[in-house]
């Protein structure tokens, strides 16, 4: 298992606390469940003409303020 560390909003960190309590889970599976769902389930631009399948996915977060 790898550790690393992540950053993620005060308001995030509370929500999944929360689930993590109702759901009777640790913090870390609580994370890992949805994560592990993502990328089980089949991605849906799989039929896209792009042809590239490594391709980075559009970021997500807050849009880049810096000018162009």
């Amino acid at each position: 298992m790898i550790r690393f560390s992540l950053r993620i909003p005060e308001d995030l960190h509370e929500r999944v606390t929360a689930r993590a309590t109702t759901d009777r889970r640790s913090l870390n599976s609580e994370i890992l469940h949805p994560l592990e769902a993502a990328l089980a389930a089949p991605r849906a631009d799989a039929g896209s003409t792009s042809g590239d399948p490594a391709s980075p996915a559009p970021p997500h977060g807050k849009p880049d303020s810096s000018p162009a």
